[in-house]
């Protein structure tokens, strides 16, 4: 009826069996219509996009904080960050609602999360040291994110098809949120380690107190993110021999996972042996950046794999361009200290304070 009525050119006969059809629907299957309803709305909301605007605001508000008003700025930063993040947790609820799955079910899905992730954690940071780090670097991270799945969404449709190897909720709301989460902690002690060094190196306003209250920051992540891989890595690894016959089979994925646990435990071991210090500790953080890029986006472009579900070409300049930019970074922390526009001292540790002590 619906096609004769078209072909007739005739408006009316259309809409009178379009509604008829509608009633239809909604009398039979109540839910799939109401979730339709639900799925229009959301489309039309655009929250991921809507937060990831806000998370511009808040990125320069966290920034002006930093020079005027402290607190009055801060705590506006830190209500947007709220805000924004009770409008992104909401998008990614109706997108677990509509799919009915956990959050993370392909790559556009892991790119909404991983801003998440480090949106609970930002959070956190700055509830506990209230200096704008925190508000500023999540807002960083989620635009970043927020950004890339936009560019995601334009290749076709963001609630696809399962494919049969990744069809197990169980498996989905455990392993791959943790490993995700992983990703997001990464990223996240990352980005504060650049906030370090661009705050030493090209400006006067790291101050000692503000370079520990980093340190402590990225030292918590890194545990966060060494745990939360760790796990998600050990879990993928039951997963594999369930769904293919053994726990690990150095496919790129799985090797970029690992990598993942082994630098951050790289990171912590270097820190408690006391390879390294402050700066030492950012650096090495900075390029976990690196490797999370690498096992987030790189072995998608190797086309192999059992992981690998796509050849991602086009992504492969923006991959060279992070990863340049992120060792320019880490040169840059390895200036010598007098050509840093913050001048800090040494922290001293509590070893090292009684060897001064013993040999003053």
């Amino acid at each position: 009826a619906l096609a004769t009525a078209f072909a007739a050119n005739d408006p009316g006969a259309f809409n009178r069996t379009l509604d008829r059809y509608a009633a239809e629907l909604q009398k039979d299957l109540p839910k799939r219509v109401w979730k339709a309803k639900v799925e229009s709305v959301f489309n039309q909301m655009q929250p991921f996009y809507s937060s990831m605007v806000i998370f511009v605001l808040i990125f320069i508000l966290a920034c002006a904080s930093w020079l005027v008003w402290p607190q009055t700025l801060g705590r506006y930063a830190f209500a947007l960050l709220l805000l924004t993040f009770a409008v992104h947790s909401a998008g990614l609820i109706t997108r677990m609602y509509l799919e009915g799955r956990p959050p993370v079910t392909n790559l556009y899905s892991s790119a909404v999360f991983i801003g998440w992730g480090a949106a609970v954690l930002g959070i956190f940071l700055e509830r506990f040291f209230r200096n704008g780090i925190g508000s500023a670097t999540t807002a960083t991270i989620g635009f970043i994110t927020l950004l890339i799945a936009h560019h995601l969404s334009m290749d076709g449709d963001t609630m696809e098809m399962m494919r049969a190897v990744l069809d197990t909720n169980g498996w989905l709301a455990t392993h791959v949120v943790c490993v995700t989460l992983g990703y997001a902690s990464t990223f996240l002690a990352g980005f504060l380690a650049l906030t370090y060094i661009v705050r030493g190196a090209f400006t006067p306003s790291l101050d000692r107190a503000t370079a520990q209250s980093l340190t402590r920051m990225v030292y918590g992540i890194v545990c966060f993110a060494t745990l939360f891989s760790f796990v998600g890595t050990i879990l993928g690894g039951i997963w594999a021999d369930q769904s293919w016959g053994r726990f690990r089979g150095w496919d790129p994925k799985e090797n970029g996972a690992l990598l993942i646990v082994l630098w951050n435990a790289i990171i912590l071991h270097a820190r408690w042996g006391g390879l390294v210090r402050q700066r030492g500790l950012m650096v090495l953080a900075v390029f976990g950046n690196v490797v999370t890029s690498w096992s987030w986006f790189g072995v998608n472009m190797l086309g192999i794999g059992l992981h690998s579900y796509g050849f991602m070409d086009s992504a492969f300049p923006w991959l060279i361009t992070f990863g340049a930019s992120q060792l320019a970074f880490m040169m840059i922390g390895l200036l010598p200290p007098h050509l840093w526009k913050s001048s800090l001292e040494p922290v001293k540790t509590p070893a090292s304070q009684k060897m001064a002590d013993a040999t003053a």
